[in-house]
């Protein structure tokens, strides 16, 4: 048995594939890019502006609480072990990884503990 409910994985799909998981979400399509503005582009999720930016953007903080309620959807199913939840953008290092985190702190909020990779958020900025 795992010591965690709930494993969330960010990731950013031009570092290669999505890691498998329960539940896929895309922020690239739908959700402004961090990466589009100069003063953001360098900073990561690590950094205060670029997850106001992310968290201000409409629809985020709702796809936070849907994503947390599929989560619990998961989480009642007949398999054992951890829900694992992945999340991705562009390159990894603005909205998956802030979505991430705070994904995270709604589900313990709930009582579940919970587990957060940032798979590609140390990677290099890719220029596009």
């Amino acid at each position: 048995m795992s010591d965690f409910d709930v494993e969330i994985v960010s990731f950013g799909y031009l570092h290669g594939e999505p890691p498998a998981a329960h539940l896929t979400i895309d922020l690239r399509e739908h959700f402004r890019d961090p990466h589009i503005s100069p003063e953001l582009r360098y900073m990561t999720a690590h950094d205060a502006p670029v997850r106001v930016a992310v968290m201000n953007t409409p629809g985020i903080p709702e796809l936070v609480i849907a994503t947390a309620r599929a989560v619990s959807a998961f989480r009642f199913g007949p398999s054992a072990g951890p829900v694992v939840v992945a999340d991705g953008c562009a390159g990894g290092r603005h909205r998956a990884p802030t979505f991430a985190d705070h994904l995270a702190v709604h589900l313990r909020a709930t009582g579940l503990t919970v587990r957060v990779q940032h798979r590609d958020l140390a990677k290099p900025v890719i220029e596009r």
